[in-house]
């Protein structure tokens, strides 16, 4: 759907950028000709009747000409600086959540072709823990939102009972001893709950919902726990399942489970929500062309659940991420 509308914004663009240079040096000084022309003959009737032919555009080029401008300035902007997005799961709750409108900066890794997304000029590298936005890797048309937790080179190690992180930088020879240091405080009861449907536990039946810890949940729910995770100087929270085991699906090539060395020009992705996401652990590394942007701004939220309509907006939310 992202690349469609790129695709029709851009041909929109171009078309109406067509119309307005045609009109800008071909139609409008042949309209300014014929008019002097007409008050050369000095016949005051006549200039009334003929003028407003002369002068008068037609409908496509009024159109196409007015619109121009207004495309120009969406197509520049939302091709180069800022891109907006909604967030439609909870794989990165608690840092984003469902209903969340967020802005990507275009131009915080490199300016790219809008349609092929080959890059023009690189203007940055992507850091550890920068939220991004991208091209899932099985199917460009969808864009996924994650944390970046491995650079290129970088050896991941993922525990999936304690869920947490020891990264080796550097790495690309697995042979390294020199870890990343990674603080994790206590993990604690949170506020937020995940909700499934009484007959299964498939993923289109889960809900995330904000029950406070002082009351009970339902039998039909599972209270998440949270605790903070410092990778370098990012800070943020993460939210864990604690009777959830989640099987990491991808095993790289000569590598054990659950263990990772993250090529060149790739990256190794996940979401917040630890127990609730699709990323690199179960389908692999982001290559770099496919990264789209850094998210920077929360503009809007709304209160609401997935494939649900919003309730109301969250004030509170909206501004820069931290």
């Amino acid at each position: 759907m992202a690349n469609t509308f790129a695709l029709i914004l851009t041909l929109s663009t171009f078309i109406t950028g067509v119309i307005w240079c045609l009109d800008r040096f071909k139609f409008s000084p042949k309209r300014k000709r014929n008019l002097k022309k007409i008050k050369e003959k000095n016949q005051y009737s006549l200039i009334l009747y003929k003028t407003k032919n002369v002068v008068r555009r037609p409908l496509w080029v009024e159109i196409g000409s007015s619109m121009f401008p207004v495309l120009a300035v969406v197509f520049v902007v939302r091709s180069f600086i800022y891109e907006p997005f909604q967030i439609p799961s909870g794989s990165m709750m608690p840092t984003l959540l469902v209903g969340d409108f967020i802005l990507v900066e275009k131009f915080s890794y490199a300016l790219k072709n809008p349609i092929t997304h080959t890059t023009f000029i690189k203007t940055g590298k992507p850091s550890r823990g920068d939220i991004a936005v991208f091209k899932y890797p099985k199917n460009p048309n969808v864009d996924f939102v994650k944390r970046i937790i491995g650079l290129p080179g970088d050896k991941i190690v993922y525990n999936p009972d304690l869920k947490e992180l020891i990264i080796y930088p550097n790495c690309s020879d697995n042979n390294c001893t020199q870890h990343l240091p990674i603080i994790y405080t206590e993990l604690l009861p949170s506020k937020w709950t995940m909700f499934f449907n009484q007959d299964s536990f498939s993923e289109n039946q889960i809900s995330n919902y904000e029950v406070p810890i002082d009351q009970e949940i339902p039998s039909n729910a599972l209270r998440q726990y949270e605790k903070s995770e410092k990778l370098d100087i990012v800070e943020h929270q993460i939210l864990i399942i604690r009777q959830a085991f989640t099987e990491s699906l991808y095993v790289q090539s000569n590598m054990p489970t659950n263990e990772w060395i993250v090529p060149d020009k790739h990256f190794f992705m996940m979401g917040d929500g630890r127990d609730n996401s699709s990323d690199s652990r179960m389908w692999g590394f982001v290559p770099e062309k496919n990264i789209v942007g850094r998210v920077v701004f929360i503009w809007l939220s709304l209160e609401k659940q997935e494939k649900k309509w919003p309730t109301g907006i969250r004030f509170t939310r909206i501004g820069p991420l931290v």
